[in-house]
């Protein structure tokens, strides 16, 4: 059987709509864990990014950084958070957030550091206050770049999160895992399209994101 064939049983079988582990229930379990992820990565990521950038210090540090948690196997991390943590949901948001912070600090850094500095120079003439420079200046001006680096955080957390089925979990990687488990290929083979859907979701959203968000001034400049 082919992997078309694969697709088109498993989202013909009508028992994969419905209870505990229906596509619905699993999607929306894959959702939530992506979510809290990419916020909580987000609210660690962005403001350093912002603060950095806006102050041109600690580039060299945040490479570093972005460097070091790239290099971090995140099975492996999730293997040791697990076992000094235990299960539940924290093992799982530990190696999600490691893996979305480093692109979403070095491309608003980055982001930062691209602003044109005569519009940055003329709000410090005008007496504006560094917060309100880097707030209603520099921010709006580096948001495309800011939110590729969101995109790319939140497509790599999408595509990640399966690893929660690993430790008792639920969400999209639960078809993954069991059916390997199982000899399911057809569940597997769902479960990866599951997932792959939704990292196009995800970049679709992110698409619709930056057009609402970014003034129409910015997005012809970029």
């Amino acid at each position: 059987m082919n992997v078309i064939n694969f697709v088109s049983s498993f989202f013909g079988e009508s028992a994969h709509w419905h209870g505990y582990d229906g596509i619905p229930t699993r999607l929306w379990e894959h959702v939530q864990y992506s979510l809290e992820a990419l916020v909580l990565a987000a609210a660690i990521g962005l403001p350093i990014g912002l603060l950095t950038g806006h102050y041109g210090r600690g580039g060299n540090v945040l490479s570093l950084v972005a460097t070091a948690g790239r290099a971090l196997p995140t099975f492996g991390l999730l293997v040791v958070t697990t076992i000094a943590l235990g299960f539940g949901m924290l093992p799982v948001m530990v190696p999600l957030i490691v893996l979305a912070v480093p692109p979403i600090l070095v491309t608003t850094y980055e982001a930062m550091r691209s602003v044109d500095p005569p519009p940055v120079d003329a709000a410090r003439g005008m007496g504006m206050s560094e917060s309100g420079i880097m707030l209603r200046v520099e921010l709006p001006a580096a948001l495309p770049l800011i939110l590729g680096g969101l995109r790319s955080a939140a497509i790599q957390i999408v595509s990640t999160a399966t690893i929660a089925a690993y430790v008792s979990l639920g969400g999209l990687g639960r078809y993954i895992v069991d059916g390997l488990y199982q000899h399911d290929y057809e569940k597997v083979v769902g479960g990866a399209t599951l997932v792959a859907g939704m990292a196009l979701a995800t970049l679709g959203l992110f698409w619709a994101l930056g057009r609402a968000a970014v003034s129409p001034g910015v997005r012809r400049s970029n």
